[in-house]
């Protein structure tokens, strides 16, 4: 080769190497700043309070909550509009008052919007896990149309003893006379079980309650961003995590509800049928638990119209699919994917989550907040919408 020659290749390759290395480097920035690359995106950074719950309404509206753990939280209910929480419904009922635990919000720890288009919000009544009282814990429902709360269901002490954490929560609007939901208690201080609500007359009762399906496995030890993950308090002992049945979805056909305790890998499912029967007894009820084997530490689970079943895997900062069969898949995964908590399946055909980096909070690092914010609202996109059961 003539030296003109390969000098004007060599410089012609050196051009080229510098521009493909300039679009690997704009790609790579895109894919931390957006997630695309990765199957998903980033739909909203939450600057302040950290968020647990998402939910979808059927025409794309987005709403987020931010239980009272001890962060700042003005509000624990809100809507994201241009990609920030507006207080929703408004701020004085997202205000903290124990004066009045059954006419504002205490700390909500879930929000969905059920298969009528009715955001449905769970306040557990227990402010940095504090003791509740009556009036705290409660399920109260918004019309999405005139943005009031048009429903509010108070749960007695015998269903919602001061100790319970009212965790998460589906609905089957096709059984009784207006719907049955059905709630997780993942109480690591109270008894673990289901909670039924009749949606017409208000009446709930537990289900499954301290049955072996919904107890944290005693000794349970994941290993989360490259650590055990364990209470470790400033002044104290390590301990075990035992937190009870945490995640929740219903069947596509209404048939079962899937649930898992969160200080686990377990996956159990359970007949609706059995659990909307007053008139059952435990053992009727238990009898139909079935034991569908091990899946990762997950939180949060929501189920499409398709069949399958999605959760965060904790341990690998990743979304997992269980379709019908049995099988996993795994959706997505990200750096950023940290402690993904809630799910929700849209009509947009999206999966939307929150990841809040829960596990860095300062209990479990012998005080230290290692979480770094923005906390991450994202989706990805998925072949089938949400179960509506109605």
């Amino acid at each position: 080769m003539k030296r003109r020659t390969f000098i004007t290749a060599a410089t012609t390759s050196l051009a080229a190497a510098q521009l493909a290395g300039r679009a690997d480097a704009a790609e790579a920035a895109e894919t931390a700043e957006t997630g695309r690359g990765r199957g998903y995106e980033i739909g909203a950074r939450f600057w302040g309070a950290m968020p647990t719950g998402v939910t979808v309404s059927h025409r794309g509206r987005v709403f987020v909550n931010f239980p009272r753990w001890g962060d700042n939280v003005p509000f624990t209910v809100a809507e994201v509009r241009d990609g920030k929480p507006v207080p929703y419904p408004d701020a004085e009922v997202n205000r903290e008052n124990a004066a009045d635990p059954a006419g504002h919000f205490q700390s909500v720890q879930s929000v969905v919007v059920d298969p009528a288009d009715r955001l449905w919000i769970l306040d557990t009544g227990s402010p940095l896990f504090a003791p509740s009282s009556y009036g705290g814990p409660k399920l109260v429902a918004v019309d999405l149309r005139t943005n009031r709360i048009a429903r509010k269901i108070l749960f007695p002490p015998e269903v919602a003893p001061a100790h319970s954490y009212l965790n998460d929560v589906r609905f089957d609007l096709r059984r009784g006379a207006e719907g049955m939901a059905f709630i997780t208690d993942s109480s690591e201080r109270g008894p673990n079980g289901i909670v039924v609500v009749d949606l017409a007359t208000g009446a709930s009762w537990r289900r499954l309650a301290n049955h072996p399906s919904v107890l944290a496995d005693e000794n349970f030890l994941p290993v989360i961003e490259g650590e055990p993950f364990m209470n470790r308090p400033a002044n104290g002992e390590p301990s075990h995590q035992r937190v009870g049945s945490d995640g929740i979805a219903i069947s596509a056909d209404g048939k079962r509800l899937f649930y898992c305790p969160l200080s686990s890998r377990r996956l159990h499912s359970v007949a609706v049928d059995a659990l909307a029967d007053r008139n059952a007894s435990d053992a009727e009820v238990a009898a139909t638990v079935a034991n569908l084997g091990s899946k990762p530490m997950t939180d949060g689970m929501e189920s499409d119209d398709k069949g399958r079943v999605y959760g965060g895997d904790l341990e690998r900062n990743a979304i997992w699919r269980r379709n019908p069969d049995g099988t996993f898949h795994t959706l997505t995964q990200g750096p950023d994917l940290i402690w993904v908590d809630t799910l929700s399946v849209a009509h947009d055909r999206h999966v939307y989550g929150i990841a809040n980096q829960l596990n860095r909070q300062a209990n479990y690092h012998e005080g230290q907040d290692l979480r770094r914010k923005p906390y991450l609202l994202v989706r990805a996109p998925i072949d089938a919408g949400p179960v509506l059961l109605r």
